[in-house]
């Protein structure tokens, strides 16, 4: 299969259990839960995105016919390898990478030297060897990836409760303040719910903080 690649870029990841570590970002294109147009997220699954996903026109975007020419482009972000430096580290994210991410494309960035990361929403089955999952279920979307890394959910989505997923298999559990025009209340909501439950830990986005990509 081709790859349709939104943009590749290098930042510090901003979320999660993850955040602060260097990382290029493998942003795919397209999600089974909106079509990423305006004119579609009011009836959309997912209807709070505010993630850019649509085309291949962003920074180090486009359509590539092999795994080894995306794990490439993904290896040309990363800066040059010097000693002491960390695992080169990959996030592969979307819109829904899982649409597209497989197990050649998993086995040419394991080739290049990378960890390799997703953010999905749980509604795919990954390939074997991914080595961070990090699942944020979105409400009337139905949840099959049950167990991985990080359940990071963002609060509060109507229908959709974090102690209904508290059992679940994770090894984080972070709530994240929805962001939009109810963001500081979102936030107040959010704080107030870890700290009455401490399985729960806040997930801020430290990149929109620090206004990086």
């Amino acid at each position: 299969m081709s790859y349709a690649v939104k943009e590749i870029y290098y930042t510090l990841q901003g979320e999660g259990a993850n955040a602060g570590r260097s990382a290029v970002f493998l942003r795919f294109a397209g999600c089974n839960l909106w079509s990423g147009h305006e004119e579609d997220r009011a009836g959309a699954v997912c209807d709070f995105c505010d993630t850019d996903f649509v085309g291949t026109d962003g920074p180090g975007g486009g359509k590539f016919a092999q795994p080894t020419d995306l794990a490439q482009a993904v290896a040309a972000a990363w800066p040059p390898a010097a000693p002491g430096r960390v695992k080169p580290f990959v996030v592969c994210t979307g819109g829904e990478p899982l649409l597209q991410l497989d197990e050649p494309l998993v086995a040419a960035l394991h080739q290049t030297g990378f960890e390799i990361a997703i953010e999905t929403n749980g509604t795919i089955v990954p390939p074997p060897g991914i080595d961070w999952v990090c699942v944020s279920p979105k409400a009337r979307a139905g949840l099959v990836l049950r167990s991985g890394d990080e359940l990071k959910i963002v609060f509060p989505q109507d229908a959709l409760e974090p102690e209904s997923l508290a059992h679940l298999d994770f090894r984080h559990f972070f709530l994240q303040p929805m962001d939009g025009p109810e963001r500081v209340r979102n936030t107040d909501l959010a704080t107030r719910y870890c700290l009455e439950h401490p399985q729960w830990r806040l997930s801020l986005q430290t990149h929109k903080l620090l206004g990086i990509p």
